[in-house]
């Protein structure tokens, strides 16, 4: 594979997890009764209970089987992903031939394969992709909570099929955004944003959770990502979930490595 090609897709593999701008999903609107849902709930109950469901934990360690595609361009990865809750997102490939490190400050990573490096803060990414980003966003998305947090706006909420569905009572014109929630464990089925103008989408599934500690955790998730006519699949998932060890964070940018300018 062209070395540059092979760094656009390693570049991307990381940072899709921190892409928050896209899938509008209108038909979530059309209301649904399902008899396994609690459909007395009040929308401040749902989202209450779904803040009870995240996970409380100080560290968090997991491997994760990685698949990323794009176009006709497939990988496979076994990556260690560790997380200081609130504090650090650390991933690394075998042997630390890519490896990556988030923090609230800063987002950085080096690629062995080419010697390449990314050295940077969140107000690049923001500009990449035309939406506010932080740490939060990237960590709630790792651990299945609304991304943009449910306490931050009025929402609506909706039955359709099997989850309870929530958007914002004024939805803007050209950012929407739609959670659905399973109404066993009010963790999320998935969340989806657009931004129709732009032709951007994302949508964000949880297949399935592990319960760590009497905590839920995501087992299996994915992550679809369109722009205009390009699709990009990220599959995840998640093994040898241990949680509150002692866990260290290396980081350091090789001497002579390139650094990758993301205009």
């Amino acid at each position: 594979m062209d070395s540059k090609l092979h760094t656009h897709i390693i570049s991307k593999l990381f940072l899709v997890l921190l892409v928050i701008n896209f899938v509008g999903c209108k038909s979530v609107k059309n209301v649904v009764l399902n008899n396994d849902i609690n459909t007395s709930l009040t929308t401040k109950q749902i989202i209450k209970e779904h803040y009870k469901k995240d996970p409380q934990f100080k560290t968090l360690q997991s491997r994760v089987k990685v698949e990323f595609a794009q176009g006709e361009n497939s990988q496979s990865y076994s990556v260690n992903l560790r997380v200081e809750k609130n504090k650090t997102i650390w991933l690394s490939a075998t042997l630390g031939i890519v490896r990556v490190k988030i923090t609230p400050l800063k987002v950085q990573f080096y690629n062995k394969l080419d010697n390449t490096y990314f050295d940077g803060n969140f107000s690049i990414i923001n500009s990449l992709f035309g939406t506010e980003l932080d740490f939060k966003n990237v960590q709630n998305i790792l651990l299945g909570n609304a991304i943009y947090g449910l306490k931050d706006g009025k929402y609506n909420h909706a039955i359709y099929e099997d989850s309870f569905v929530l958007s914002p009572k004024r939805q803007r014109a050209l950012f929407e955004i739609f959670y659905l929630l399973n109404p066993k464990n009010f963790k999320m089925n998935s969340q989806q944003f657009s931004q129709p103008e732009a032709r951007r989408m994302l949508q964000i599934d949880y297949k399935k959770y592990q319960e760590i500690d009497s905590k839920l955790i995501p087992q299996f998730l994915k992550i679809i990502v369109l722009e205009r006519d390009e699709e990009t699949t990220l599959k995840m998932e998640f093994k040898s979930v241990t949680m509150n060890t002692d866990l260290r964070f290396p980081f350091r940018i090789p001497q002579g490595f390139k650094e990758i300018m993301i205009k």
